[in-house]
């Protein structure tokens, strides 16, 4: 039996993804905590550090199992003993068979900490849709059994060889259906359940820093590179066209919501700007590597026009979600997945048609008809349902239980102070000194008039 070899460029390719998909997550936080008000910003951008910590043990002892483990419980979930964390497998190769132990050359352990970036952004993406009013607790309560419910196993049903993969075969190269959709309908599910922030839509509620929000937007549009073209996994010509692509299709996605801003206020923003980057990550992530990257930039240009619109849906329907968590990724992952029905093209990537690996179709405008279009919505359809009901249901029980949106008046003085005891911004003094910075310098800021001294009695004129 021929001994398993690691491929070292791949495997560095993988790390180095990894890393940059990891980055996202705080990067998100910057995103989201810029966006949001500056009484509840910590908050905000502890929900993306905690799930960090929550998501990435889970994912180790059972989260990996069950999204890529052998078929279990007629497709719905993996085997959960066959990765469980007290296992180890350091010599194990992803993809090995008997005949070719070396699998992709990539080790299994590479393999799992790569998705494991994955399962950490997606359930953090959530958090956008409930800021300035969920308890810390209920937040991590809910973000443990959104991903143990849905986020495992859509990710093993999309990816994993589960039911939907099987009688479906729907395509998502880096995570439009498991990772964004999932997310957006989550979002509305578990924001419906908590209602409209006090205030909201009369009081205006805008960023409380911008340039928070542009650097978050920078970093995620820089870690998105790990994101889609490290889901690839080896390094070819398929992984290169899912960078090109990405670049284009955010490029266009962004001037596509600088014209919705310029023809509907007059005004194009740095937050537009910022927002459009993001929409047109999502769209293009689950299409980038079967796509031409024509495609990819009208694809690009469509999402950052499209939801630009659509984030305005909230103020039509009465929901609020607070960061626009379903008018930029739930909508932008829905038109990245039905844009693979019309554009997927296996000249491009041949494990689109090839039943060993994808068994999909050409999109219409590449000769496969509309099967694959088909195809793209009806799992779409499957996880925004199952992913609303179930995050609809864990929030009301949460809400029900130990409580999940924080009171009145916490929300009003400050989540931050309420759930953190403490806040972003301490503008008072660093003494009781009225004098202030310039004074603990030894800096004087102005010269107070010399007293006048009272003349002797000597000297005093009469009356």
């Amino acid at each position: 039996m021929p001994e398993a070899t690691i491929n070292t460029g791949h495997t560095a390719w993988l790390l180095v993804s990894t890393a940059l998909v990891l980055l996202m997550t705080p990067a998100l936080a910057l995103f989201y905590g810029g966006l949001n008000r500056n009484k509840g910003v910590l908050n905000m951008m502890m929900m993306s550090f905690s799930t960090i910590g929550l998501v990435s043990i889970l994912w180790l002892f059972y989260g990996f199992s069950a999204s890529f483990g052998a078929d279990s419980a007629g497709g719905l979930f993996g085997d959960l003993g066959q990765y469980f964390g007290s296992k180890t497998y350091i010599d194990q190769m992803w993809l090995a068979t008997t005949d070719n132990p070396s699998g992709n050359g990539i080790p299994t352990y590479v393999f799992m900490v790569f998705q494991m970036t994955f399962a950490v952004i997606t359930v953090a993406l959530i958090s956008g849709a409930i800021s300035d009013r969920a308890k810390f607790g209920g937040w991590l309560l809910f973000a443990f059994g959104w991903a143990t419910l849905v986020y495992f196993p859509v990710a093993h049903n999309v990816w994993g060889g589960g039911w939907i993969f099987q009688h479906l075969h729907p395509l998502d190269f880096a995570g439009g259906t498991a990772v964004h959709i999932n997310a957006g309908a989550a979002a509305l599910g578990v924001a419906l359940v908590l209602g409209k922030r006090v205030g909201w839509p009369r009081e205006s509620m805008k960023p409380h820093n911008v340039p928070f929000v542009a650097l978050g937007a920078g970093l995620l549009w820089f870690g998105w590179f790990g994101f889609n073209a490290g889901s690839e996994l080896t390094v070819d010509g398929v992984t290169g066209l899912a960078f090109v692509n990405t670049q284009v299709a955010t490029a266009a996605a962004v001037l596509g919501w600088v014209i919705v801003e310029w023809i509907r206020d007059r005004k194009p923003t740095l937050v537009g700007a910022s927002s459009g980057a993001v929409a047109g990550l999502v769209a293009i992530t689950p299409a980038c590597g079967f796509i031409d990257s024509w495609a990819a930039v009208l694809l690009g240009l469509v999402a950052g026009l499209v939801c630009a619109l659509a984030v305005s849906l909230k103020y039509r329907f009465g929901f609020d979600d607070s960061l626009d968590v379903v008018g930029v990724h739930f909508v932008g992952g829905w038109i990245g997945s039905l844009s693979l029905g019309l554009f997927a093209n296996d000249k491009l990537n041949s494990a689109i048609s090839d039943p060993a690996l994808l068994g999909a179709k050409n999109g219409l405008f590449f000769g496969g008809g509309a099967g694959q279009l088909g195809a793209q919505a009806g799992a779409s359809a499957i996880v925004t349902v199952y992913s609303f009901a179930v995050a609809f249901a864990l929030a009301f029980i949460i809400q029900k239980t130990i409580g999940f949106r924080v009171s009145t008046e916490a929300e009003v003085e400050g989540i931050d102070i309420a759930e953190h005891a403490e806040s972003a911004y301490d503008l008072t003094p660093g003494t009781g000194s009225s004098a202030g910075a310039f004074a603990l310098a030894g800096v004087a800021t102005s010269k107070a008039p010399a007293p006048v001294a009272e003349a002797p009695a000597s000297e005093k004129v009469a009356g």
